[in-house]
């Protein structure tokens, strides 16, 4: 019986151009501690569905694409995508891609300072001696408390009774985060969602007196907890300190229910709000795009 031939393999993708890639664990406190950022440097020539396709292929909270500015202000232009949408503006984006621009030796026109090009317009940056970069947050484009049928929807799809929620804001700066205060820190840590599929939200529980933190923030969109999230923490920030809630400068913990322990710092200047974490490059490589 003569043989058969083996069927050939389908043709893969072609690879494209090879371009420099990072991963950079954004609001550390050691190692695989923050959140996790995918960096493309040099991304001149892809389309938007590119880098949409890849930022679903990374699967992580946000992925950014570096890019030359437009603004003769800026140093560099950054593209921010989650795996299902582009963002104009988020938190820990903004760090870790002022790292991996630093990283990779981009040369800021001030030193110790940094100007990011992105779609809310111009943000400062600042890296300390001591390592911890921070953000001007943006203002908030909407403010002000939630519809009730929001605060019942949310009490509901965190699995508390709708008493619980002690008080609600509008914080969207970017993202559209529905920000709600628990009791108290304990009571966010205990919070075990269900059906939260749909919602942006942002709790926060203050902590007591002398506590290593001010407070505990979760975060919660599309079905998962992110671990690390800046642009909710500088909305929560703006929120908090207006009702005079924590000091001009505190820390803020996030992830501990997600096994990380990211920590944020923030510091009300009387002019701007700052968001700011140490960070680090954890993966330097190429990717063919």
């Amino acid at each position: 019986m003569p043989e058969t031939a083996a069927p050939h393999p389908a043709p893969g993708p072609t690879p494209g151009t090879a371009r420099r890639f990072l991963e950079v664990d954004v609001f550390a406190t050691g190692p695989l501690t923050g959140n996790p950022l995918a960096v493309v440097v040099d991304a001149e020539g892809l389309s938007t569905e590119h880098m949409q396709a890849l930022a679903a292929w990374t699967g992580f909270s946000e992925t950014t694409f570096l890019l030359p500015p437009t603004d003769p202000e800026a140093d560099y232009r950054v593209r921010i995508f989650t795996p299902r949408e582009e963002f104009d503006f988020a938190g820990h984006p903004t760090l870790g891609s002022a790292l991996a621009w630093l990283h990779v030796g981009g040369t800021p026109r001030t030193p110790g300072r940094l100007v990011q090009e992105c779609g809310v317009g111009l943000v400062p940056v600042t890296v300390a001696d001591d390592g911890v970069l921070a953000f001007a947050t943006p203002p908030l484009r909407r403010s002000g408390p939630l519809d009730e049928a929001d605060v019942v929807r949310i009490a509901a799809g965190l699995g508390v009774a709708r008493e619980a929620i002690v008080d609600h804001a509008w914080g969207e700066n970017g993202p559209a985060w529905q920000l709600v205060r628990l009791a108290d820190a304990d009571a966010v840590r205990a919070l075990r969602p269900r059906g939260h599929a749909e919602l942006k939200v942002g709790a926060v529980g203050l902590e007591a007196a002398g506590a290593e933190t001010a407070c505990e923030v979760r975060a919660f969109a599309y079905g998962s907890e992110d671990p690390v999230t800046g642009s909710l923490n500088g909305a929560l920030a703006q929120w908090l300190r207006g009702a005079g809630l924590v000091p001009p400068r505190y820390v803020a913990a996030q992830g501990s229910q997600v096994g990380r322990r990211g920590r944020i710092h923030v510091h009300d200047d009387g002019a701007r709000i700052w968001v700011g974490g140490r960070a680090a490059v954890l993966v330097d490589g190429t990717i063919a795009l």
